[in-house]
């Protein structure tokens, strides 16, 4: 059962890892994908493999702290498709690994223009069109360092708490005009993205005995979530965040 027929996804983020995993499950699901990255060759390459498997995906750059990006993507998506069925904000930035102390400010703006204020002005134009429609879903990317600050991740952390809140307000607000807005939280995942935590030993050997399953998930085991509470199974969730992270907040 191709339960999304004739809705328009859009996902941020989506030339590799979580995002990537994402737009081939709502492509299978009968979806028309936009996969959007800052990488037009990443998102091709996506929406390429999307249609060898008789999906329906483009692919359409956007640097995520960039307001005119945010603003010309939304604007030729709904150019393209007329519509805006659900927004997925999962672009991330996390240019810095290290001791609070020591962070730079050229970091520190990076991680708040993405994590921040690309969330919140993207789930703001998704959100303007999804009210005309009536309808929509945004789905924002959080994480379990929004719950617990990790090791070394302070303001990714922060910027990711943010989200949380984000969300609830977004939530509670746009639920008037038909709009459900939650939020997931990946769990540490094998993806380039983790690397500097998923190929560091030390790191592995501290965080492995804090999940109860005992391993790191896969990307195609978190987008399973995004799935569910875009579709009419979850029609009366909004303003949760959802962990995906094996028993770690548990």
């Amino acid at each position: 059962m191709n339960q999304f027929n004739d809705k328009v996804v859009l996902i941020t983020g989506a030339s590799r890892g979580i995002g990537e995993a994402i737009a081939h499950q709502f492509a299978a699901q009968g979806a028309q994908v936009i996969v959007s990255s800052r990488s037009q060759e990443g998102i091709d390459a996506v929406a390429n493999a999307i249609q060898a498997k008789g999906g329906q995906a483009i692919g359409i750059t956007c640097h995520n702290g960039d307001k005119e990006s945010r603003i010309n993507l939304i604007k030729q998506t709904i150019e393209q498709f007329g519509q805006l069925d659900v927004m997925i904000n999962n672009a991330a930035a996390n240019p810095y690994f290290g001791n609070v102390l020591d962070m730079g400010f050229t970091a520190i703006q990076k991680t708040i223009e993405v994590n921040i204020e690309g969330y919140f002005h993207m789930s703001q134009l998704a959100g303007q069109q999804m009210r005309s429609q009536k309808s929509g879903v945004i789905l924002n990317t959080s994480s379990v360092n929004g719950r617990t600050s990790g090791f070394n991740q302070s303001l990714y952390s922060a910027s990711k708490a943010s989200i949380i809140s984000m969300t609830e307000s977004f939530a509670k607000e746009c639920a008037p005009f038909g709009i459900r807005v939650n939020a997931i939280l990946p769990g540490l995942t094998d993806t380039k993205f983790a690397s500097a935590l998923t190929q560091n030993e030390a790191m592995l050997k501290m965080i492995l005995p804090q999940i109860p399953l005992g391993r790191i998930a896969q990307p195609e085991e978190i987008a399973p979530a995004y799935l569910f509470l875009a579709s009419d199974a979850a029609k009366y969730i909004t303003g949760i965040s959802l962990p995906v992270d094996g028993g770690l907040l548990a």
